[in-house]
């Protein structure tokens, strides 16, 4: 089940409204429980032979989080925070690495059989969260939880349970035991929610089909033109189509009283690979420097020292995306850039133009989505061959321009800070237009309104298209 389908907004989410809101609010652990249940069951529409797996996650992280709390003697506590890391790492690595380990090692000449694993539904995501529960615990940001019941809500919460954001525990530890829904938490929400589902139906997979269309043809026959209008089409989907996700993440998170933390910032917006990194996907760049790339000993150690942390958590958070070489490749590809942009290239970037800048920044970015888009290295290097060859323009490039330069249009937009804009000007002036804060309140609920019209129109038409980053 996913977010933009009818089984999810017109059956499931009104289901679970109406049983959840219909217990009173004192009655909290009632609600915890209604909302793990429907939880569970959102996962079970997915992948039901996969609960056990997060069942057993949920207790590896309870179990050993009691012993790994402060209180109990060092050996102790350390013994059983390695212990459940390394059980956490090895369910990640079975499910997700096993096969590409072994295909790997076979083509070094060895013979052994390839196992046919499914790969569960967002186990990169819930894994980390279990292991910022244990990790948070341990160094003592937050109290072990006595109640499994409530260790399990905070892993199964449907809302970012199979595509993010990976959601800290110190976030919402507080509002697990204690929180209050509100009717502006609600309304809110939901808005958040409709925006999201447009950003998603009326954007992403509209850019999709272009993205689709390029990415489907060998690299022989692209043009230059048309290799970019690929690209860029990629560039756009994967935005929208993950940022959309969020958004109803955390719009569907307020409507019960849990507020995720934002996980883009205008991403598209940024003068350098390093602010890029602050804006994108901003939950799991922060887990890794929270929880790997200091420990290392981040920037404060010899410079020898930095570029090997930077290396292996780049390194990392490539593999994080998938079994494949070229997401390796990948985040190694922004391990060299940003270390470029700290050591070699840094004070040059911040004096030339912020145009240069955002331009150079873009490129980059363009670029390393086509590594991320394709199938095998060796298609990347031939779709960047050709975005940098001859034959710039083509019959195809002209046609696909004239069948999809509204959502082009329309993306390029959206991608921009116009509703931080917007939002500022109503503020500013509402003493002088008296119909400025009129349309600060109402102006986005009635353009969700007219959204998730458009949204409902599209899904009539469209077939089943899920998220992106469902597959990591």
């Amino acid at each position: 089940m996913v977010f933009s389908s009818f089984s999810f907004i017109f059956v499931f989410l009104p289901a679970l409204l109406a049983v959840y809101f219909i217990v009173p609010a004192r009655l909290r652990e009632l609600r915890n429980i209604i909302l793990l249940g429907f939880s569970i069951f959102f996962y079970a529409c997915g992948g039901p032979k996969f609960l056990s797996l997060i069942v057993v996650s949920v207790l590896i992280n309870y179990s050993f989080a009691l012993p790994a709390a402060p209180g109990g003697s060092p050996p102790r506590r350390k013994a059983a925070l390695v212990i459940a890391v390394i059980a956490n790492l090895a369910l990640l690595g079975f499910y997700k690495y096993a096969v590409f380990t072994v295909e790997n090692i076979n083509r070094l000449g060895a013979g052994f059989p390839v196992p046919e694993i499914t790969l569960p539904i967002g186990i990169s995501f819930f894994t980390f969260q279990g292991m910022s529960y244990l990790i948070d615990v341990y160094r003592g940001d937050a109290p072990a939880e006595r109640n499994p019941l409530r260790v399990a809500l905070y892993i199964f919460l449907f809302p970012q349970l199979v595509a993010g954001p990976i959601v800290r525990y110190t976030t919402i530890a507080d509002e697990i035991h204690i929180r209050e829904e509100s009717t502006e938490d609600f309304a809110s929400g939901s808005v958040r929610f409709c925006f999201g589902l447009a950003k998603k139906m009326l954007v992403a997979n509209v850019l999709g089909e272009l993205a689709d269309a390029v990415f489907s043809t060998t690299p022989a026959d692209l043009t230059s033109s048309l290799a970019w209008l690929g690209a860029l089409a990629y560039t756009g989907q994967i935005y929208f189509d993950f940022s959309a996700y969020s958004d109803m993440a955390i719009g569907l998170g307020k409507i019960f009283g849990f507020h995720f933390l934002e996980n883009f910032n205008y991403p598209y917006i940024s003068k350098s690979i390093t602010e890029f990194w602050r804006r994108w996907h901003i939950s799991l760049s922060t887990w890794f420097r929270d929880y790997l790339y200091i420990p290392l000993g981040g920037n404060r150690c010899k410079i020898s020292r930095q570029i090997f942390n930077i290396l292996v958590v780049w390194t990392l958070t490539g593999l994080w995306h998938g079994a494949a070489w070229n997401f390796i490749v990948w985040g190694v590809y922004f391990a060299v850039l940003l270390l470029g942009e700290r050591f070699v290239w840094g004070r040059i970037l911040d004096r030339v133009p912020k145009f240069i800048s955002h331009i150079y920044t873009m490129l980059l970015v363009v670029l390393s989505w086509v590594l991320f888009r394709s199938q095998t290295i060796g298609y990347a290097l031939g779709m960047i061959k050709a975005m940098f060859g001859a034959g710039f323009a083509d019959g195809r490039t002209v046609y696909y321009l004239k069948e999809y330069w509204w959502v082009l249009a329309a993306g390029t937009a959206a991608a921009l800070p116009v509703k931080t804009l917007l939002e500022r000007v109503t503020e500013n002036n509402g003493d002088k237009h008296g119909f400025l804060p009129f349309i600060g309140v109402w102006g986005p609920k009635l353009a969700a309104l007219v959204l998730l019209v458009l949204s409902y129109i599209r899904l009539v038409g469209s077939s089943f298209n899920p998220f992106i980053y469902f597959r990591f």
